[in-house]
């Protein structure tokens, strides 16, 4: 028997028998049809939910409405006119409200309550069917077989379709985070192109990804993506592989070079030999990580259902005990039912339910204030440990494409001149350096000639003719290819290359005559955001794929001592988990889909809005605003909010730990016991409310 993680609720199910689907070329295993069509169709599911809950919603504010209109006297008359006997119309009308609802919008519930016992595994909806329809049956009783004023049987039906409104609307809300997983790994799934060219036999064939077998050759024309991992037999290109690395520079591949599936071939055309193909693939690495991290991940929503193991069955023998005692002592069984109904009604974890969800809501309505995004009580649970907050590099501390950061002349020329000259040059170039050139040119109102004439050269530069001057913008190689000295630039050269900038070298007519330097800067933003997290007596790394020398020379320019440079994107997240083993409790920063398996890994994962959908499904704060200074406030709403957690879960325990006691020992009408459920309830969401008042420490707000 081989056994897999359904990768919507987390349960462990047998291959042979779990329900399936192949998305891409991989299949997935589920425990139940609900789990399989929240995956393949996340909407149907959620909107079904969405409309149970309005549903609900509506009957209880209208079961409400009933009930103020009688109170404060308006047609009081009609409402609790005698129809049959003592049968009133305020009565009939509360269990038309509420019939449908409890039959209706209860059905899931009770069907899990019966699927629970069937297993013999009681889960928390065996509570909430008991307390529902014992409510609601009571009430019918009383209403239309055992009417007295004494015991308004309605009253017990309010409840019924009050209970279902709270959990209903804690599972919706659950849900809505619960989708948000999957819908990460759906958006990795989507990169990986379904077709791919493969010569065999001497033809060239278009076929499906799930028909290309380790060895295969593959044909890559430019701008297409690529399909499978594997290395360069011949051809040369630049490859843009920003989705998995997150580095802005596409890297130049010619015979021999390796290349990733899913990243994108710029501008010659490949010819690949296939190393891994399906489940081996880099990016099904990186589906992998984040489904393991997602699936082992407790969050803190579900500690209801941590307890239910000896919650539930202690409320029911409670209950059980209760009603023999006292049926036994008063011999009257309508006394010894009023307890039992009252010990359930007043254990009914509305209040539990609610707890976890409420205060998120009220936390991520205070952070939209500010463009911070929380997702879910996952991510905030470990707020107040937090020791580590580790930054992405390229897109998240720095701006994600190259500037010029510096200008240097040689022999006669101004930086202006070389700055025209290069710009000249690069014209033609669609490269990211040449951008950032043509950038500064126009920044610095500098001509931008056209060149008689250009070419690029494959890994080296370019050249190009402007008037009778040959001008050549390039690497080392390109000088030592074209045998121009460049022993005057060598001190300049040297220098800004330790500071980890890309440097090129100006030569007209075959002399060296300045050097334009480019880097990928920090963010204006960055230095201060660091800062504050230094404030917060956090430690701070940087985590990059990029070479050890740049990482370097950003981390000294904010202030950073910790770097993990050259980390491959699958290697991310065990950077992430050493950490943790370590002791230590992380808060990844990142926007790439590079960055996913290490957001998900993380204690706290924080995507930056500007960055991919993959990242911002995947981590548990986003950013909507590209101000870094929001990852402080983002901790610190976090640890405000987890704080409102653990205020709503106290109150939640001590309510039922007083009142329980007292229900039992007969003391408490089942009618205040429901009085009782629904203030504590009521409390939970005015605490959680309170966090709408809350203050913060971090910059930004105040600014």
């Amino acid at each position: 028997m081989v056994t897999v993680r359904d990768p919507v609720c987390g349960m462990d199910v047998d291959t042979e028998t779990a329900l399936s689907a192949k998305i891409g070329d991989r299949t997935y295993y589920f425990c139940s049809q609900q789990c399989l069509d929240v995956y393949t169709s996340p909407e149907r599911e959620l909107k079904a939910m969405q409309r149970r809950v309005t549903f609900t919603l509506t009957g209880a504010v209208a079961a409400l409405a009933l009930k103020v209109i009688t109170l404060f006297g308006l047609i009081t008359a009609i409402m609790y006119f005698d129809v049959v006997g003592e049968l009133r119309v305020y009565d009939i009308a509360v269990f038309i409200v509420s019939t449908p609802i409890v039959w209706i919008a209860g059905y899931r519930i009770y069907k899990g309550a019966y699927q629970s016992l069937r297993n013999r595994n009681i889960n928390m909806d065996v509570l909430v069917t008991v307390g529902v329809l014992a409510g609601w049956i009571y009430g019918v009783i009383n209403v239309f077989f055992l009417p007295t004023a004494a015991q308004p049987g309605s009253g017990y039906m309010e409840v019924a379709i009050g209970i279902l409104a709270f959990v209903l609307l804690g599972r919706y809300i659950e849900e809505l985070i619960r989708r948000r997983s999957a819908a990460s790994i759906r958006k990795l799934l989507e990169l990986q192109p379904t077709m791919a060219r493969v010569v065999r036999d001497g033809k060239e064939t278009d076929m499906s990804i799930d028909q290309v077998q380790v060895g295969d050759i593959i044909i890559v024309k430019p701008g297409e993506k690529i399909p499978i991992d594997g290395f360069v037999t011949s051809g040369y290109s630049a490859v843009d592989e920003k989705l998995l690395t997150g580095e802005s520079i596409p890297v130049e591949k010619t015979v021999g070079s390796e290349v990733v599936g899913a990243t994108i071939n710029k501008t010659g055309l490949l010819t690949i030999k296939a190393t891994r193909v399906g489940d081996q693939t880099a990016l099904s690495q990186i589906v992998h990580l984040v489904e393991e991290a997602q699936a082992s991940s407790a969050p803190v929503q579900r500690f209801a259902d941590r307890i239910v193991k000896w919650f539930v069955p202690i409320i029911l023998t409670a209950a059980t005990l209760s009603f023999t005692y006292w049926f036994v002592t008063s011999g009257n069984f309508a006394t010894a039912f009023l307890v039992l109904l009252a010990v359930i009604l007043i254990s009914c974890p509305c209040a539990l339910g609610i707890a976890t969800p409420t205060a998120i809501l009220a936390g991520v309505g205070k952070g939209a204030e500010y463009g911070v995004l929380l997702r879910s009580g996952e991510y905030v649970e470990k707020a107040r440990k937090l020791t580590t907050v580790v930054f992405d590099k390229t897109g998240t501390l720095t701006k994600g494409e190259p500037t010029v950061t510096d200008i240097k002349a040689f022999k006669g020329f101004s930086e202006r001149s070389v700055l025209e000259y290069a710009a000249t040059a690069e014209k033609g170039s669609e490269h990211p350096l040449a951008e950032a050139i043509l950038k500064k040119a126009e920044s610095d109102n500098v001509p931008i000639n056209q060149p008689d004439s250009f070419e690029a050269l494959a890994g080296m530069g370019v050249q190009c003719s402007v008037g009778n001057r040959k001008v050549l913008l390039g690497n080392r190689k390109l000088m030592q290819e074209k045998g121009v000295p460049i022993s005057e630039a060598e001190a300049d050269l040297t220098s800004l290359e330790t500071q980890g900038k890309t440097v090129m070298i100006l030569a007209v007519d075959g002399k060296s005559v300045g050097l334009v330097a480019a880097m990928d800067t920090p963010k204006e933003s960055a230095a201060e955001a660091v800062d504050q997290l230094k404030a917060l007596n956090l430690e701070v790394a940087i985590l990059t794929g990029d070479n050890e020398r740049t990482a370097r020379a950003v981390a000294q320019q904010l202030g950073i001592t910790q770097v993990f440079a050259n980390v491959l994107p699958w290697q991310k997240a065990v950077v992430i988990k050493r950490l943790q083993a370590e002791g230590k409790v992380v808060a990844m920063v990142g926007d790439g889909i590079n960055d996913a398996p290490a957001l998900a890994s993380a204690d706290i994962g924080i995507a930056i809005g500007s960055g991919t959908d993959i990242a911002k499904e995947t981590g548990g704060i986003v950013l909507v605003r590209d101000d870094l200074r929001d990852v402080a406030l983002g901790i610190e709403l976090s640890k405000k909010t987890m704080r409102k957690i653990d205020t709503n879960l106290f109150w939640a325990f001590a309510y039922n730990s007083i009142m329980i006691p007292v229900a039992a020992a007969g003391l408490l009408n089942p009618m205040y016991a429901a009085g009782a459920m629904a203030i504590s309830s009521l409390t939970v969401v005015s605490n959680s409310a309170l966090l709408k008042l809350a203050k913060f420490k971090s910059k930004r707000v105040n600014d």
